[in-house]
């Protein structure tokens, strides 16, 4: 019991002096990143479904190619290493859009890649997105199996 009493006051005396000398982020500064990338990002994919549109596609056969581009600029840009960067900066803004998707399947992928193609590429391109992935299928399972009792 005295031990764990230590420990606690050991902890409490941790945090505060972490809490003295760990710098304060700039807050402000880092939702407007987020605002300005996060809304760059869904600009680009709105000029690229306009284009689809301008070609004679309606609005919503021309949401499936908009998506697959955007998909491979982020894939791309992430490739390139610019991805990457562009997170540091702006954070969540470019990790929500469609892009950061993208991002967080072809992240890990290029990171294993010297551990071969089957248990490198192909064993960890899922780790972050996987468990996305499978709570989308099985949800999207579950809202279709209950339109189709309401039927």
């Amino acid at each position: 019991m005295p031990n764990d009493i230590n420990k606690q006051q050991a902890q409490q005396a941790y945090a505060q002096k972490l809490s003295k000398v760990q710098p304060k982020p700039p807050l402000l500064k880092n939702i407007a990143w987020a605002f300005v990338v996060g809304g760059l990002i869904c600009v680009v994919g709105q000029f690229i479904m306009d284009y689809f549109i301008s070609i004679g596609m309606s609005k919503k056969e021309a949401a499936a190619p908009t998506s697959a581009v955007m998909v491979f600029l982020g894939a791309f840009f992430t490739g390139l290493g610019i991805y990457d960067e562009l997170g540091k900066k702006a954070g969540a803004g470019s990790i929500v859009p469609i892009t950061g998707f993208a991002n967080s399947i072809v992240a890990p992928a290029m990171e294993f890649k010297r551990e071969g193609y089957v248990f490198g590429v192909g064993a960890k391109m899922f780790v972050i997105a996987g468990p996305v992935l499978v709570y989308g299928m099985v949800t999207a399972f579950i809202v279709g199996l209950i339109y189709w009792m309401r039927q």
